[in-house]
């Protein structure tokens, strides 16, 4: 116990002494009684490309009463399904994401406002297992009365393997590094005494902003979605012992 004190006096003076120009984030090596012990923060990253697109898809109608409105709408949704359905989607990739009524109002100055009809939506998920048909199915859907489509958001079906390659890049780099700060040192590379995983990304890309399918139909140029590549990184911190 006694051995540890002066340490930890040292220690406490250097942090005070540090002028604040200098506070910058560096590899924490601390003295211990069997050897110096060095943290690390190591990431990995791998690239592939994505096979999963998901896009929502659906119908948004307006009437003067409720049950127009909703009504119009699932006659309008039910011709979309049957046009999913009709493409060869199975019924596990198809799934209901909303389905919403609201009444829209007239604002005046000084008087309250007034219901003028209603708005009725309804979408669906869609995951598309082959990203090159997403494109066609798009065109199909706008045919069939889709008047609203959020997406695509382009993904990995089965991230684990590229995330178990990035995690093990992430070691490497950080074993590297220790023996690098080792060498540095005149020490070497004990052995690893703590890993922690500091975080990860399976490979989803950030969802586009929402659009009007409507807008697509003005030309006759089919869509096409690109997959691309995304990157699968993970981050791992690490705690060597030196001696």
């Amino acid at each position: 116990m006694n051995r540890m004190l002066p340490l930890l006096a040292i220690a406490a003076a250097g942090v005070v002494a540090m002028p604040a120009a200098a506070q910058v984030a560096l590899p924490m090596a601390t003295v211990v009684p069997d050897g110096t012990l060095l943290d690390l923060t190591a990431a990995g990253r791998v690239s592939r490309t994505p096979d999963l697109a998901t896009i929502t898809a659906g119908v948004v109608t307006q009437a003067p009463v409720a049950a127009a409105a909703l009504s119009e709408n699932a006659q309008r949704m039910d011709a979309v399904v049957k046009a999913l359905k009709a493409a060869g989607l199975a019924a596990r990739d198809l799934s209901t994401s909303n389905v919403a009524l609201s009444p829209q109002y007239r604002y005046q100055d000084g008087k309250p406002p007034v219901v003028t009809g209603y708005q009725a939506s309804n979408s669906v998920a869609i995951r598309f297992r082959d990203i090159a048909r997403a494109g066609a199915v798009l065109d199909a859907l706008v045919r069939a009365g889709a008047n609203q489509i959020d997406g695509p958001n382009l993904s990995l079906s089965d991230p684990d393997a590229a995330l178990d390659e990035a995690r093990t890049q992430a070691i490497a780099k950080a074993r590297a590094r220790a023996e690098l700060y080792a060498k540095a040192a005149g020490l070497s590379v004990a052995r690893i005494v703590a890993i922690d995983e500091a975080g990860e990304n399976g490979g989803d890309r950030p969802r586009p902003m929402p659009m009007m399918a409507r807008a697509a139909v003005q030309s006759d140029a089919a869509t096409v979605v690109l997959p691309g590549e995304t990157d699968v990184t993970a981050s791992v911190n690490v705690r060597f012992l030196l001696k």
